[in-house]
């Protein structure tokens, strides 16, 4: 154990045989305590349990929950809860590591007791985050790493509003506690970093995709007046091209939209727009073979069809449909042979239909 006049870092795995036993109580509230971790599914949720749920085994008016970034060289607080108001020191507040206390706890893996922390404050004048706690009116304080094999993955603070409140069981207890915690904040830590990269990554392909929605209809409502014969008159062959160009564009809008919606499915906004009469071959079918017969013509492959003579219908979303067709037939170009063949067979059963 290092010993300062406000700060101490105890080992906790020295000096057993002298500390106090965990009781039977105690470990009934550590094996309830488990069993409550397990249970948890938010991050929120497991720090909520552990203020209201742990401070009959150490009490405190405060509980802090911290991460180090993957630098390794920043901490940043994201839980804060009290007894008291105001709190000063709260989510989103960043502070470095180097040449802090903390430095040792992540180096060492020692839990860190702070009996006095205006007297550790007056000491450590450049330590923003013991002024801000000073300030709320916390005393003292316990930190235990957050660790995980082998990591130093965070920090859970407990503090009180009493000089000297923490001693060595505490901290026994705190190291009993945070060995089921670790694991569980770390996945419930990242699964919240996952969900927010995500929820950007679709806010910012739903901003994107709005950008190029106008350029695109421009381009199909420009070519749609020339293929009219608004601007002249065009030759059959040229008229087939620019419709061919058209279906191209409205493809592109919708494949736009299906972006769009993925924000909106993000959102819970977006309901399936289901048909029942759905006509697989000229809506579903030929449409898709048209988006990607330049693709089959480059590839110099042939592409035969299987379908049947009457009309087939179906209950489907066919815009979500042509999307997994083209991409189907797309992959059938990327990844077949060149010259080959490519099969396509339109079945229809008695409970089901086949593509």
């Amino acid at each position: 154990m290092s010993l300062q006049s406000t700060l101490r870092y105890l080992d906790p795995f020295r000096g057993r045989a002298a500390r106090r036993r965990i009781s039977d109580s105690e470990r009934a509230t550590l094996r309830m305590i488990n069993q409550k971790v397990a249970a948890k599914q938010s991050l929120n949720d497991l720090a909520d349990f552990l203020f209201e749920g742990t401070r009959t085994l150490i009490p405190c008016d405060r509980i802090g929950l911290a991460f180090v970034d993957e630098s390794g060289r920043r901490v940043f607080a994201h839980y804060a809860r009290a007894d008291y108001r105001p709190l000063l020191l709260t989510k989103g507040y960043t502070g470095d590591l180097k040449g802090g206390s903390l430095e040792h706890v992540i180096r060492c893996g020692e839990p860190r007791i702070i009996d006095d922390l205006e007297a550790h404050a007056r000491e450590h004048p450049s330590s923003h985050a013991s002024g801000l706690l000073v300030r709320e009116g916390v005393r003292s304080s316990l930190t235990c790493p957050l660790v995980v094999e082998g990591r130093v993955v965070g920090f859970l603070f407990r503090d009180s509003t009493r000089p000297q409140a923490f001693d060595a069981h505490h901290v026994q207890l705190e190291m009993a506690i945070s060995e089921r915690l670790s694991q569980a904040v770390e996945k419930a830590w990242r699964i919240e970093q996952l969900t927010a990269a995500n929820h950007a990554y679709l806010e910012m392909l739903a901003f994107v995709s709005h950008e190029i929605k106008n350029p695109i209809a421009s381009l199909v409502t420009d070519t749609r007046l020339l293929a009219d014969g608004y601007l002249g008159p065009l030759e059959p062959q040229q008229v087939e091209k620019m419709e061919r160009v058209i279906a191209k564009g409205q493809y592109l809008l919708d494949l736009v939209q299906d972006y769009l919606d993925l924000a909106r499915i993000d959102g819970g906004a977006l309901e399936l727009v289901r048909r029942a009469d759905v006509d697989v071959v000229e809506e579903i079918v030929a449409p898709s073979i048209d988006l990607v017969r330049a693709q089959i013509d480059q590839a110099e492959m042939r592409l035969h069809l299987d379908l049947p003579a009457g009309a087939v219908t179906a209950e489907c979303d066919p815009a979500l449909i042509r999307i997994v067709l083209v991409n189907l037939l797309g992959n059938a170009v990327k990844y077949g042979t060149p010259g080959g063949e490519i099969r396509l067979r339109v079945v229809r059963e008695p409970d089901r239909l086949e593509v």
